[in-house]
This record gives C-alpha cells, sequence and structure tokens, in this order.
C-alpha cells in the first residue's frame, strides 16, 4: 500500500508541476532546474494529514499559526526569480512548513532560513532532517533582521510581506545578489506587491512583478516606523 500511495503522489506531483510551469501566460515558469526540484519534494509532507488529500492542488493550505503553504506557481516563481546557482548561500525568511526551504536546498548551496514561530520552526526542522536536507540551518527568531552572522547572502527570499522592505534584509543582501519579497499591507489600496530587488554597486534596482497576497511580516525590524 505504500508504495502505491507513493506512486500516486508522484504522479499528483508530476501534475502539480505541469499545472505550475504554465499557469500563468504572462509569468510562466521555464527554469528546468526550479521544475525537478519541486518533482522532488513530496510536498505532501509539509501539509496535515487532514489536508494531504490537498497537497498536490495549486492553491496555498494552512499550516497553523495563521500561516500558509504558499500556492506551487508562487513558489516555483519566487524561486525563478532568484537565479539561483549550484554554490549560492540563501536567507529565507519565514520557514512555515519546510516546503519552499526543502526546493531551495536542492538548488543552492546553503539555506538559512528563520520562522517567527517556535512550533512552525520546529517541525520544519525536523521535517527537513528527516527528508535529508543537510545543507540547511534553521533559526527560530524575527526573520525581519535577517540571520547577521551568516551574511551577506547571494540571495533572499520571503514568505510573508512587510509594510516595507526591513532594511537589515538589504543590508545583508550581497552585491550582484537577488531579493524576492513580497510588500504591502492587505488594507491598502493596491494592496501587496511582489518586488524583485536587485543588488549593484551603484544602489538596489526594484522591479515590482505582480500583485499578490501573503501573511503579514511580524517582527521588530517591520514594527519600525519608516524613515
Amino acid at each position: 500500500m505504500a508504495d502505491a500511495d507513493e506512486a500516486r503522489y508522484a504522479d499528483l506531483r508530476r501534475r502539480m508541476v505541469e499545472d505550475a510551469a504554465d499557469y500563468s501566460a504572462a509569468h510562466p515558469i521555464r527554469d528546468r532546474n526550479v521544475l525537478d526540484a519541486m518533482l522532488q519534494v513530496p510536498r505532501h509532507e509539509f501539509v496535515s494529514e487532514s489536508l494531504r488529500h490537498l497537497a498536490y492542488a495549486d492553491m496555498p493550505l494552512a499550516i497553523g499559526e495563521g500561516q500558509t503553504i504558499s500556492q506551487p506557481f508562487m513558489v516555483a516563481y519566487m524561486i525563478q526569480l532568484l537565479e539561483l546557482k549550484p554554490a549560492d548561500r540563501v536567507l529565507e525568511v519565514g520557514t512555515g512548513s519546510g516546503y519552499q526551504t526543502a526546493i531551495l536546498s536542492r538548488l543552492a548551496g546553503e539555506v538559512f532560513t528563520v520562522e517567527i514561530h517556535e512550533s512552525l520552526s520546529r517541525d520544519a526542522a525536523a521535517r527537513l532532517e528527516r527528508l535529508g536536507c543537510a545543507n540547511v540551518r534553521t533559526r527560530i527568531g524575527d526573520g525581519s533582521l535577517g540571520w547577521p552572522e551568516a551574511a551577506p547572502f547571494d540571495a533572499i527570499i520571503a514568505t510573508c510581506a512587510p509594510a516595507r522592505i526591513p532594511p537589515p534584509l538589504l543590508d545583508q543582501l550581497k552585491t550582484g545578489g537577488r531579493m524576492v519579497i513580497p510588500v504591502g499591507t492587505r488594507d491598502r489600496l493596491g494592496g501587496q506587491e511582489l518586488v524583485l530587488a536587485r543588488k549593484t554597486a551603484a544602489g538596489t534596482e526594484f522591479d515590482r512583478r505582480m500583485e499578490v497576497r501573503f501573511v503579514p511580516m511580524t517582527g521588530r525590524s517591520e514594527a519600525e516606523p519608516a524613515s
């Protein structure tokens, strides 16, 4: 029965990846490395037993603490924007269940992931260890402050939306690096936008990609007033 279940999940995962790749004509997923990584990660392992029948649907799912595991298309699109290389060091703000973390671990050299909710972080750490993601380091803490002692990072990705990009994250991005982050508040006119930031020697360039809807970022840096 276990083998049959795994075969069924593998087929559902293949269909999920195909659907995610072609979900948006304006924003297709064409990075084969990202798609292959998604084929390797069992999404059903990152949701509760009660939601496993929906694990491969192209939709976000609740994971507790008011948080969600993102829609597969959005995970693929955000990671594609990072243009990851095998030796890259990545900071993830918002570990959640660890699903996106597991995909990042197959594309980058090292992944540093921070989660403010202790229960989610501990569960994700155990899950990632069980699935053999040996190049991942987890931390319980305030993701808006980044991971200073491990900086700078080649890439930063956030799964929660600040009202503005926290300065510590920009500071910890390496020159030549990329950050993908949803920005804005749900109650603000226009809502949230997915932003790609590229740090150059001359400064940081910001490219707004699409309207999105993410859970809000919490933390000390996010609570500070804009200067």
